[in-house]
């Protein structure tokens, strides 16, 4: 309760001028007391008007009053700063460079809380208490700070400009709409706002919706990206398992290679050990033969000789050493060249192979946005002819032309009953579904709307069959130049067209209009998601008129 009663003190004995504890302090006939030295100065300012006013009432005194010192509240003031007054404000209560300024402050000003379209100035918080307390402001109109307040100063006649030239599309003061902008088509600027306020709200609906659809391509894009991931990881995964095996199999006939060198190899230092082991046999058997010789050669006995010598010098079959050839590391060199070629050729499978899975690889694509052909004849590329499909046509419309032309007549021409027809507009569809990228023509006498629709679009009901008055239809009138769609109406500027060529490109949701002439000229384009295939459609007003798909090719 203290720290209250403080702080009524520092607003009740402190100057509204400089916000500091009052200095010399004044009171004037109104009731309101500042620093002598800062209403002086206030009201030096207004000494060219010859009338003074109260800073905070606005009371206005005429003439100045003279100023005498109040001394009873110069002493309570006094008293006041022994307890403690701290009437200065903190330091971030400043206006900075960035910061609109107090209008009213004198010396170091504070920053503006709100500025007055009516009084154009910004008030701080304590200059402002007015504008909430007199009657007289109440109808002020307060807006954030803003330090463009002059810009709605007539530059010509010093007046608030409160009015707006639709001629010249400027604001202008009440002064300038009878003097310079005489006889042009001028408004209370509040009109004109109130008008542009609708554009802008018609605006803003085609923007939001512009945003859903981006939203909708991001998370189809989203998904795209989900997709190629996963289809990667599986590819991945499958060719991992696939190249795996190819070395299992390699790995195993490398296993049966060195099986069977291994057993080849066993086999034959069997049958060489066997033939060695014969030889040294023989070789034992000749050293023991030749060692009987020579002892059968030193006998003196002739007979005894004679008689030995048959038996000794008799010799057993020697062993066959004619097939044995010295191949020094060449016995299984076959095998080596064998491999080899094996190795060769599967080098050269892979080679041929790798190119095709290369190309499969590169050749994977994800469908984006492209861009439109430039010329007619880029467009021609993509024309596609369009019949109307009489089961679809209102019953005062005439199909000729191979069913290519429509005009309104005055006669009902007693269709069928058909539920595809339109029963409330004077409209008709194409029988062709219109994807991918396609475009066609249509020439004109008189109001005619051009347009596209899904198939399920409404057929029966006036507000929601009508081209471009629902979320199932796009389209172009070319009587006042404006695009429809879910019955918000956007501009096309340029002269209306008399031939008008549609260019879709379904799977990247682009659909545009353009005035064919000699040049072809963008009207307007339409970036969406189609979520089924369209149909082209006509809407024609007036008994008399028609409208012809052209003939492309």
């Amino acid at each position: 309760m203290e720290q209250k009663g403080v702080q009524l003190d520092r607003e009740t004995f402190s100057c509204s001028i400089c916000l500091d504890p009052l200095k010399d302090p004044v009171t004037l006939p109104c009731g309101h007391s500042y620093c002598m030295e800062c209403i002086k100065v206030h009201w030096d300012r207004q000494d060219g008007t010859g009338v003074y006013s109260c800073p905070l009432c606005m009371k206005r005194f005429i003439p100045r009053p003279v100023l005498v010192k109040n001394t009873m509240l110069a002493a309570l003031v006094e008293e006041l700063k022994k307890t403690g007054l701290q009437a200065a404000p903190a330091d971030h209560c400043y206006a900075g460079p960035e910061d609109v300024a107090c209008d009213v402050c004198t010396g170091r000003k504070l920053k503006a809380v709100k500025s007055c379209l009516v009084c154009l100035a910004s008030y701080c918080e304590k200059h402002l208490q007015p504008h909430y307390d007199a009657t007289t402001f109440k109808k002020h109109k307060l807006v954030n700070p803003s330090k463009k307040l002059q810009e709605n100063i007539c530059s010509l006649h010093e007046e608030v400009m409160k009015m707006f030239c639709r001629t010249d599309r400027q604001s202008i003061c009440s002064l300038c709409s009878v003097d310079e902008h005489k006889d042009h088509d001028t408004v209370s600027a509040a009109a004109e706002r109130t008008e542009r306020q609708r554009e802008l709200e018609g605006s803003r609906g085609n923007v939001q919706q512009k945003i859903q659809d981006r939203q909708k391509d991001v998370k189809l894009l989203q998904q795209e990206v989900e997709d190629i991931n996963q289809s990667a990881e599986k590819t991945l995964e499958g060719n991992e398992k696939l190249f795996t095996q190819l070395m299992s199999l390699l790995q195993e006939r490398s296993r049966d290679v060195k099986q069977e060198v291994r057993s080849q190899q066993e086999t034959q230092v069997s049958r060489v050990k066997e033939l060695q082991e014969k030889l040294e046999q023989e070789i034992a058997e000749l050293k023991r033969k030749d060692a009987e010789l020579e002892q059968l050669s030193h006998t003196e006995d002739h007979n005894e000789f004679l008689h030995n010598y048959p038996s000794v010098s008799a010799l057993s079959e020697p062993t066959d050493s004619s097939s044995i050839h010295i191949r020094p590391l060449t016995y299984f060199q076959d095998v080596t060249a064998a491999v080899s070629e094996v190795r060769d050729k599967l080098q050269q499978v892979l080679d041929e192979e790798w190119k095709k899975i290369s190309v499969s690889v590169n050749e994977v694509d994800v469908l984006l946005s492209q861009p439109g052909p430039k010329t007619r004849a880029g467009f021609l590329r993509y024309s596609q002819e369009i019949t109307l499909d009489p089961n679809t046509a209102f019953s005062y419309l005439l199909l000729s032309d191979g069913n290519r032309k429509v005009t309104v007549i005055n006669q009902n021409q007693s269709y069928s009953d058909h539920p595809d027809r339109f029963s409330r507009c004077f409209q008709v569809l194409s029988r062709e579904s219109l994807t991918g990228r396609c475009y066609f023509e249509v020439e004109m006498r008189g109001g005619v709307e051009v347009a596209v629709a899904y198939k399920n679009i409404n057929r029966k009901s006036v507000k929601e069959s009508g081209f471009g008055r629902n979320n199932k239809s796009w389209s172009l009138n070319c009587s006042n130049n404006s695009l429809w769609y879910n019955n918000i109406e956007t501009p096309v500027s340029g002269p209306p067209p008399s031939r008008v060529g549609v260019y879709l490109d379904h799977s990247a949701g682009t659909l545009s209009f353009y005035s064919v002439s000699e040049t072809m000229t963008l009207l307007h384009r339409v970036q969406t998601t189609f979520t089924q295939p369209l149909h082209a459609g006509l809407w024609i007003y007036i008994v008399g008129n028609s409208a012809e798909f052209c003939k492309l090719k």
